[in-house]
């Protein structure tokens, strides 16, 4: 809600908002349209957080633990930037 607050016209931008989302549980999302949950920055940062005070550590060290396990992630899954899918 608050990033809709922010727009110059909040009303019509929740109206756009809501016109892309076809589920009711959608438009109550914490992360808007553009990018959807897996890109939203702000979801992002929100999960670094959660994840950090669950594990009693840094914000910091959080995101390097997290950037350590996707690098292991990526080279057992080969190491490679494009793949066919």
């Amino acid at each position: 809600q608050d990033q809709f607050n922010l727009g110059l016209d909040p009303e019509k931008a929740q109206e756009f908002h809501d016109e892309t989302l076809p589920k009711e549980a959608h438009k109550q999302a914490h992360f808007c349209s553009m990018c959807g949950p897996s890109f939203c920055s702000m979801k992002i940062t929100q999960d670094v957080r959660e994840f950090a005070a669950r594990q009693g550590i840094a914000e910091d060290q959080a995101l390097e633990r997290g950037m350590q396990e996707k690098a292991v992630e990526f080279v057992a899954a080969g190491a490679e930037i494009y793949r066919k899918v």
